[in-house]
């Protein structure tokens, strides 16, 4: 079983990882054993591949309580523990921090499937993304040995390309039934012609926009705040990028989309639970409010 816990797993290994706990590959075809034993600090600790320092770390946040501790105080861990472990673990991978794993696992609503099911929808996201990054650094390769051409646009046009080819394939239809053909043509031929710098500063944008929605999210922070306020303007700009003409009553119903349809909701929701519906509440809020 250890060797579910290693760090640094490669993509396939991490979904091979995902498809055995979700119950489609029986434990034993790993050579595992299922069962109700209970570890010590130490034995979870060399299973795991984390230092007991850690372990001890996890139970002073609350993230991870031993189910039992005996007189003399030694920590011991069931079959339910070392799964949330592994939950831990494969959130510290794609890089959430403790205070954000230990509010996603500790939510009314945590459901182990659901989780599961959208770690390895992540990973084959990485994994499409590395593929795509792989074949451009070949293209890349060949055109400083001088065997192939390739142009500066050439350059960044895989990176624009996927983003989207990707947006198209999650969004593609409810968009253009609800904004028609044209206008989401002119948005894509937008972002094919962007210049480095531009494309640079949308795709930060997108970024800033969900790291401080998850901030507000978890900090508590009210839709008629000024830092919700913020967050409405950051995505307006992030949004006038794309679009041909810019619009209140268009902003209005996007974010509407953002909690009647749950592809949209998943694009913010999947690492903090909450953010589509803050985004959309402040941009009702915020939207013409000085207009």
């Amino acid at each position: 079983m250890k060797k579910f816990f290693r760090k640094g797993l490669d993509l396939d290994a991490a979904l091979t990882l995902i498809v055995v706990f979700a119950g489609e590959m029986p434990l034993s075809s790993l050579g595992t054993e299922g069962g109700e034993e209970m570890y010590s600090i130490g034995e979870l600790s060399e299973l795991a591949g984390v230092s007991a320092r850690t372990l001890r770390y996890y139970d002073r946040l609350g993230l991870l309580k031993p189910a039992h501790t005996n007189e003399a105080g030694y920590r011991f861990y069931g079959e339910r523990e070392v799964d949330l472990l592994q939950q831990i673990l494969f959130y510290r991978e794609r890089g959430f921090d403790l205070k954000t794993i230990r509010h996603l696992l500790c939510a009314e609503d945590y459901d182990v499937m659901r989780t599961l099911e959208e770690h390895l929808l992540e990973l084959e996201r990485q994994r499409d993304r590395m593929n795509s990054l792989i074949s451009l650094v070949e293209r890349s390769i060949r055109a400083v040995k001088g065997e192939e051409n390739m142009s500066d646009k050439e350059k960044f046009e895989a990176f624009k390309e996927r983003a989207v080819r990707e947006n198209e394939e999650k969004y593609g239809s409810e968009l253009r039934e609800k904004y028609g053909d044209e206008a989401v043509d002119a948005s894509q031929k937008k972002i094919l012609g962007m210049s480095e710098e531009d494309y640079e500063r949308f795709q930060n944008l997108g970024r800033e926009v969900l790291e401080r929605l998850q901030a507000a999210v978890l900090d508590g922070v009210s839709p008629d705040s000024d830092e919700a306020g913020r967050i409405v303007m950051l995505h307006k700009e992030w949004l006038g990028m794309t679009w041909k003409k810019y619009t209140q009553e268009a902003h209005r119903a996007m974010a509407n989309l953002y909690i009647s349809d749950e592809r949209f909701k998943l694009y913010y929701d999947r690492e903090v639970p909450g953010c589509a519906e803050l985004l959309q509440k402040a941009i009702e809020y915020h939207v013409g409010k000085d207009a």
